[in-house]
């Protein structure tokens, strides 16, 4: 029987994936302390540091909810207070003395998890693929054709800049123009992504509403789990055009697993491009697409899989599947699991698009999302920096505003562009 699944999520959130050229500093874990009393260990698990101290490289991080036995009670907002102390994943220690009002993202998962924080009046700069969340549109675009402008940066007077994975060639010359940038390491797991909340929710002053926000996915994970503990685990492909796929290692490749599949291509590493003999020998049941059309089945070699051949595809929201974000896992794992699940069942063409327990709270439509006009299947992505990436029909404008581990900026630019692909990642 040919099923086939136009599972669009309901709402849009941000973009962000692809790899950056500093990178994290061997070794060194994000930290952050304060000169008062804290009540956790924040991004480092086990003892609290004392005031001002790093953490020491290699320790584990204790995210949200799913951190596990040991890990560190949630933040409150009375230890949540200025001045504050942050050494970013380039080993570098900024100081806010006071709560930032002027907060400037350089990606869109940053400025969706702000948005998801209920700070996102403070937010004064936003690049273009985050133009997508409500009132953004009012904030100065940052973006220039290749990462931020830092002209555009500059005049938005930051009291902060965020600056994610895929930011990382930006950091240094916006560092020399006095601002105070932090810079976030890859995000290629939930327990990532929770990470990353709960610093965000650090250096903006929102605390408790981080823990909650994390707490909701963890939420969302765990439905997304127990919704395909009974079913077959499809493999699954999530393919970026020209033969490049997302692979182990990666925030989409997280996705796959907590959505009930498994992922054809995690014996690679991040964002392989493989032959079409390596494609056909994966044979994916079950392919991800961002585009309600699914073009990609009809193109050798997808068409010859099992996929291809019975039309199983599900439609991924394009902004929320390739941003590293909490309301990103929410919605692409339960959009995921539930096609899982009606996969299995019989006499199931296609489902409304909208996921179970979510209600459109964004005003975007069913079946699409906010720049998904802009995307192609076979290069249908939007993975903030190739963790996922975003793409234009028909080519990239040069900014893919993703994550990619390992993928230097120009690199990837250059890898994107040649493919048709632009990431719109974090």
């Amino acid at each position: 029987m040919r099923n086939s699944f136009a599972i669009a999520m309901a709402a849009l959130v941000a973009t962000a994936l692809i790899g950056g050229v500093a990178g994290t500093a061997a070794g060194a874990q994000p930290t952050i302390a304060t000169d008062r009393p804290i009540a956790s260990a924040q991004l480092t698990g086990g003892a609290q540091p004392a005031a001002g101290a790093q953490s020491a490289a290699g320790t584990q991080p204790a995210v949200g909810s799913a951190a596990g036995a040991g890990a560190a009670p949630a933040q409150t907002d009375g230890a949540c207070g200025f001045p504050l102390n942050a050494t970013d994943a380039t080993g570098t220690t900024i100081t806010l003395e006071e709560r930032p009002e002027r907060i400037t993202t350089l990606n869109p998962s940053a400025a969706q998890t702000l948005w998801e924080l209920g700070e996102q009046d403070r937010v004064v700069g936003v690049s273009r693929f985050a133009l997508y969340l409500d009132g953004a549109e009012e904030r100065a675009n940052v973006s220039a054709e290749f990462g931020a402008s830092v002209e555009r940066v500059v005049d938005t007077e930051p009291d902060l800049v965020l600056a994610p994975n895929s930011s990382a060639a930006d950091v240094g010359p916006l560092r020399e123009q006095g601002l105070k940038v932090y810079h976030f390491p890859a995000a290629t797991s939930i327990d990532d992504i929770a990470e990353k909340t709960e610093t965000i929710g650090r250096l903006v002053g929102a605390c408790d509403a981080a823990s909650e926000t994390n707490e909701e996915m963890y939420d969302a994970v765990d439905a997304a789990e127990n919704r395909t503990a009974g079913v077959d685990r499809p493999a699954a492909l999530y393919p970026l055009g020209g033969g490049y796929v997302a692979a182990n290692n990666t925030f989409i490749d997280a996705i796959m697993n907590v959505g009930g599949a498994d992922n054809v291509a995690a014996e690679y590493e991040a964002y392989p491009q493989l032959s079409d003999e390596v494609i056909l020998q994966t044979d994916p049941e079950l392919i991800l697409v961002t585009n309600p059309e699914a073009a990609i089945l009809a193109e050798e070699p997808y068409a010859s899989t099992t996929a291809g051949v019975e039309e199983n595809y599900v439609v991924m929201n394009v902004d929320y599947l390739n941003q590293p974000a909490p309301r990103s896992v929410i919605r692409s794992t339960t959009t995921l699991s539930n096609a899982v699940v009606e996969l299995q069942e019989e006499g199931s063409e296609s489902t409304d698009g909208t996921e179970s327990g979510e209600s459109s709270d964004d005003g975007s439509s069913d079946g699409d999302s906010s720049g998904s006009d802009d995307t192609s299947d076979g290069g249908d992505s939007s993975t903030d920096g190739m963790n996922g990436n975003e793409t234009d029909a028909g080519g990239s404008d040069g900014d893919t505003g993703a994550e990619v581990p390992g993928f230097g900026v120009v690199a990837a630019a250059i890898a994107l562009l040649a493919t048709g692909l632009l990431a719109r990642r974090d």
